[in-house]
C-alpha cells in the first residue's frame, strides 16, 4: 500500500455559524488540494468534513499519515472511535459525520497525528487559509 500525507483543517466564523473546510493530499511530488463550505456549521464539523472529502480523494487503499490541528478529530480517530462505535455513538455529537468517516476510512489504515495551529507548519497554515477563505465567502453570499 503506498502511504499518503493527508493535511486537513476546518474554520468556522462565530461558531457556529458560516464554515469552511480543506485538505492537502501529497504522495511523492504528487499534490491534490480542495476546500469547501458550508453556511451552517461548527468548527468540530468542518475539521472532520476536511477528513473526510481529503480520503474521499483517494483512488486505491492507502496508509494515511493525518496531519491536523484539531485534536477532537486527532483524539476520536487514534482513541475514542472504537468505543462509540461499540456503544451505539451513545452521547456523541456529529454522529452522521464520524458514520460518513467510517464509511471512507475503511479501505485504508489512517493514523491521525496533531501539529499545532498557527505554528508555522506550511500545509497546516495553508489548509487554514483555504479554509479561512471558503467560510468567508461563504458567509459573504448570506
Amino acid at each position: 500500500m503506498k502511504t499518503v500525507c493527508l493535511f486537513s483543517d476546518g474554520s468556522c466564523l462565530n461558531n457556529p455559524g458560516a464554515g469552511g473546510w480543506a485538505y492537502i493530499l501529497e504522495y511523492g511530488s504528487a499534490v491534490k488540494k480542495s476546500s469547501g463550505a458550508q453556511a451552517d456549521t461548527t468548527n468540530n464539523q468542518m475539521e472532520l468534513r476536511a477528513v473526510i472529502e481529503g480520503l474521499k480523494a483517494l483512488k486505491e487503499p492507502c496508509n494515511v499519515n493525518l496531519y491536523t490541528d484539531s485534536s477532537y478529530v486527532a483524539n476520536s480517530i487514534n482513541n475514542w472511535l472504537k468505543g462509540w462505535v461499540k456503544k451505539n455513538f451513545k452521547n456523541v455529537k456529529n454522529v452522521p459525520l464520524w458514520q460518513e468517516y467510517i464509511l471512507v476510512s475503511k479501505p485504508h489504515v489512517v493514523k491521525a497525528v496533531w501539529v499545532k495551529a498557527h505554528n508555522g507548519h506550511p500545509q497546516n497554515e495553508e489548509c487554514d487559509t483555504m479554509a479561512r477563505d471558503e467560510a468567508i465567502k461563504i458567509q459573504n453570499k448570506s
